[in-house]
C-alpha cells in the first residue's frame, strides 16, 4: 500500500426524514484503485473531527473516506438549543448511517464499501436497511453501554456517572449538557435516556411490536466483522463485544483483544486507538483488514463459529 495526496471537502447529505447531516469527504488524488470507500462512525458524544487524522491516513492509502456527525452533534446539530429535541439513539442508525451509506454509494458506486465503527458506531449499522450494502466492517470497542458489561474495576464509577448522574441532568436540562461538564459532547435527551436505561437485550428499549424487525435487520448484515478492543477498555470488554456481535448473526465475526503493551503503550483505553501515535502500528493493521480482509492480529483473535 503506497501513500498518495489527499483533498478534503465539507459535504452535506439528507436523511429519509428530511434531516440534513454534515461531514467531510477525504479524497485520494489517485483514482482507479480498488481500495474500498470507508465510512467512519463516531462514538457517542464524539465529534467526527476526532477521527480526521485517521480518515486522512486511510485516504493516503487510496480509500475515499466519509466522516460525519450524527443528528444533534457537531456539524449536524440544529441551530439553537437541544432542549426538547426528540432524537433517539436508534435514529443514528436507521436514518443517519443509512443516509451515509446511500451518499457513499453515490460518490463511489464501483468500489466496495467498508465501515469503521467506534463504540456505538460499530453497533449502529445493524439498525440500517442499507447495511446490506456494506462489504466489510471493523469495529473498535463496539458495544451499546449495558452497565453490567463494564470492566469490574470501573463498574461502580461508570454506573454512577452515566446511569445515575446523566439521566438526572438530562431531566433537569431537557438534554445532556456533556460539553459543560467536560463529559463528551452535549447529547439529545433520547440518546442520553437510551444509554442510561439500556437493558441486557438491546431491543427491549423499543416497542414490543418492533423488536423482531430490529433483530431481523441486524441479522441481514452479511459483512465480515473484525471487532477489536484493548484489554484496558472499560467499555469494550469481551462481554460487551460478544453481546454486540451476537446480533450480527448473519456475519462472519472475529473478536480481537489487544494488550496495549503489544502496541508499545502502557495504556490505551476506549478512545486511544484513534490517536495518531498509532499510525504506524494499529492504523496500518486496520488498513490490512479494510483493504485485503487480512486480520493482522491472529494470535489475539477469537472467532465465532456460527454464522
Amino acid at each position: 500500500m503506497t501513500s498518495t495526496e489527499v483533498t478534503t471537502r465539507p459535504v452535506t447529505f439528507g436523511c429519509r426524514d428530511g434531516v440534513v447531516l454534515g461531514g467531510n469527504l477525504f479524497d485520494p488524488a489517485v483514482a482507479g484503485t480498488d481500495a474500498p470507500m470507508v465510512i467512519v462512525n463516531c462514538a457517542t458524544g464524539v465529534l467526527a473531527r476526532y477521527y480526521h487524522r485517521y480518515a486522512r491516513f486511510l485516504a493516503e492509502l487510496g480509500s475515499p473516506v466519509l466522516t460525519y456527525d450524527y443528528r444533534g452533534i457537531g456539524e449536524s446539530r440544529p441551530p439553537g438549543t437541544l432542549r426538547g429535541a426528540a432524537i433517539p439513539w436508534r435514529a443514528w442508525g436507521e436514518q443517519d448511517f443509512d443516509a451515509a451509506v446511500e451518499f457513499a454509494r453515490t460518490q463511489e458506486p464501483d468500489r466496495p464499501l467498508a465501515v469503521v465503527g467506534h463504540s456505538i458506531g460499530g453497533f449502529l449499522p445493524g439498525f440500517a436497511a442499507g447495511a446490506v450494502h456494506v462489504d466489510r466492517m471493523l469495529t473498535v470497542g463496539a458495544q451499546y453501554a449495558y452497565w453490567r458489561d463494564y470492566a469490574r474495576r470501573s463498574q461502580v464509577s461508570l454506573l454512577a456517572k452515566w446511569h445515575l448522574a446523566m439521566p438526572a441532568l438530562t431531566a433537569a436540562y431537557g438534554y445532556f449538557p456533556g460539553r459543560r461538564l467536560g463529559w463528551l459532547e452535549d447529547l439529545p435527551a433520547g440518546v442520553a435516556h437510551e444509554w442510561a436505561f439500556r437493558r441486557a437485550a438491546m431491543e427491549s428499549s423499543y416497542p414490543r411490536g418492533e423488536r423482531a424487525e430490529v433483530r431481523r435487520r441486524f441479522a441481514a448484515v452479511r459483512a465480515p466483522i473484525l471487532a477489536v478492543a484493548t484489554t484496558d477498555d472499560e467499555f469494550g470488554t469481551p462481554a460487551a463485544l460478544e453481546r454486540t456481535l451476537g446480533y450480527y448473526r448473519g456475519s462472519d465475526r472475529a473478536r480481537v483483544e489487544l494488550d496495549p503493551k503489544l502496541l508499545g503503550h502502557e495504556e490505551i483505553g476506549h478512545f486511544g486507538l484513534f490517536h495518531d501515535r498509532h499510525r504506524d502500528g494499529f492504523w496500518r493493521g486496520t488498513a490490512e483488514w479494510l483493504h485485503r480482509a487480512v486480520n493482522p492480529w491472529p494470535a489475539a483473535t477469537e472467532r465465532r463459529a456460527e454464522a
